[in-house]
């Protein structure tokens, strides 16, 4: 290794003999713009864990097939465009991520890599991947948002380990009737393909839990209407009994009864969709409603949003403290503490006519009256309040326990810029990860809820919350609209319009929730679109 020129990421790990080396950044960018990656990486010989993410790498080095020992190798947020054949070097790679990049083509090589248990290449321009027939340790593939026209090759019964399979947002005509051969798998989505019919075959898979249909132009009109409304268990009884096989033996021609068979349980799922207890009715974007412009320099900041509106809701005393409780429990748990992603609610009808923007901006020229304060500050002397309270906090309990919104102040602190959401005059009514502005503060007058979920860490995230949060408040009628069956059993029905997210320029990035929303496929929901 050359010491001189080592960066210091690099100098440290070999100094430390670590066997992990996460690059990740600005910073990181800025030097491979400067003078390329660093090829001391690939004196690491003892480096199992290689994460370079999130950086403006364009190419993988040959040299990288020095480092024998890699396990896993993380490569995802960059702009990568090949994949260098030298990877079959790499024999004890169990895992590779080379996610959101822009690769075209795979290379051949990936074949031989015996070990690989999880493969990811979503959201690039894939058009193939090469067979993995001797890849039998393969358990996860995703190679979802590329722009593949035929089903991935590993459709073989040598994979006995593959569980999940995710193609969706891609051009596939057709699911192959070999997909049976997968003992194993137990997820397979299959959304926003080119799918016109589903082989019966498909019912042959036993172990299949998770099945994702959603936004392909089936030709078989019930079966569309079941993708969209039904769970994975309903949907499989209905192919098993309507969908012809490939090999022409359709069920019901050599056994005895078989035909109203088919009539009894065809009829079982249709009463089945009309038992379903709760429902969330998707109301399409309406005119009035506000449009999220995403301004590029938050990318550097807090990249992802995504917002819908809840209307029609009714509050008490109880509900609105059950919805609060709700918050707090998804930013401890599916949210990690703020860490993952952050939720906020606001009250549509306190919104100034127009349009939101998504920014960001240094901390000084922020300026918000804070969530249950009388006054403005701006970010920067929210920031040193906060942090003093914090400090006067601990001294009085005379522990090292922060509350509230006093936890999560590290989550900004050091940072150049902060992200915000501002309104049609200006005002900033949300200051993520931290705290909303008290000009939308929701209340139990509130009708009509605008809720906005960002993160740092993905855009999928942000729709995860988001689809357990509505999940949550239809499942307990938090707010809902309560109707009771004649076994005076109760059920909710929820009313989510669509938001849209788009560039300054106007074109269009993202609308929640979309077809692929809303997976409520273990619980009794039912989506009405």
């Amino acid at each position: 290794m050359d010491h001189e020129t080592a960066w210091t990421e690099v100098s440290q790990a070999q100094k430390e003999n670590r066997h992990e080396l996460v690059l990740s950044g600005a910073s990181i960018s800025k030097k491979i713009l400067e003078c390329g990656l660093d090829k001391n990486i690939f004196h690491l010989e003892n480096i199992n864990y290689l994460n370079i993410s999130q950086t403006c790498l364009d190419n993988i080095p040959d040299e990288i097939k020095q480092l024998e020992n890699l396990t896993t190798l993380v490569l995802h947020s960059n702009k990568l465009t090949t994949i260098p054949g030298c990877i079959k070097s790499l024999s004890k790679l169990k895992v590779i991520d080379c996610s959101r990049n822009q690769l075209v083509t795979l290379p051949e090589e990936l074949s031989s890599l015996s070990q690989l248990t999880i493969i990811n290449f979503s959201s690039n321009n894939i058009t193939h991947l090469p067979c993995q027939i001797k890849n039998t340790k393969l358990a996860s593939l995703d190679l979802s948002n590329n722009k593949l026209e035929v089903f991935p090759d590993v459709c073989y019964s040598e994979l006995v380990l593959l569980a999940e399979i995710k193609v969706n947002a891609n051009s596939i005509k057709e699911i192959p009737s070999s997909i049976s051969l997968l003992s194993s798998l137990k997820l397979l989505d299959v959304a926003d393909n080119n799918i016109s019919t589903v082989p019966g075959e498909l019912a042959d898979c036993l172990k299949l839990k998770e099945l994702n249909l959603k936004g392909n132009k089936l030709n078989d009109r019930r079966l569309y209407k079941l993708v969209d409304q039904c769970r994975t268990k309903q949907v499989l009884d209905y192919v098993r009994q309507n969908c012809k096989k490939n090999d022409n033996n359709s069920s019901g021609k050599n056994k005895k009864g078989k035909k109203n068979q088919k009539t009894s349980e065809s009829d079982t799922v249709t009463q089945e969709i009309e038992n379903l207890t709760h429902k969330v009715q998707v109301l399409r974007l309406a005119d009035e409603t506000p449009v999220i412009k995403l301004n590029d320099i938050v990318k550097n900041v807090r990249p992802h949003i995504v917002a819908c509106v809840i209307r029609n809701l009714s509050f008490n005393n109880d509900t609105f403290k059950k919805m609060i409780q709700l918050q707090n429990k998804l930013h401890e748990g599916i949210c990690e503490k703020r860490n993952a992603a952050t939720l906020a609610t606001h009250d549509l009808d306190r919104f100034v006519p127009g349009d939101l923007t998504y920014t960001a901006m240094p901390p000084r020229q922020i300026m918000i009256q804070p969530l249950g304060r009388n006054k403005c500050y701006s970010a920067a002397a929210l920031f040193l309040k906060l942090q003093t309270e914090a400090d006067n906090l601990r001294r009085e309990k005379k522990r090292n326990v922060y509350s509230g919104i006093h936890r999560y102040l590290y989550l900004i602190e050091g940072k150049p810029e902060y992200p915000c959401v501002i309104d049609g005059s200006n005002q900033v009514i949300s200051l993520p990860p931290i705290t909303n502005g008290d000009i939308t503060k929701i209340s139990t007058d509130t009708k009509n809820i605008f809720v906005e979920v960002t993160s740092a860490t993905s855009h999928q995230i942000c729709r995860n919350v988001l689809d357990e949060f509505l999940k949550e408040l239809v499942i307990q009628g938090i707010g809902c609209s309560v109707t009771t069956d004649e076994n005076s059993k109760p059920f909710s029905h929820l009313h989510v319009e669509q938001v849209k997210v788009v560039d300054l320029e106007g074109n269009l990035k993202h609308v929640y929730p979309s077809k692929n929303d809303l997976p409520f496929s273990d619980n009794n929901i039912v989506i009405v679109r």
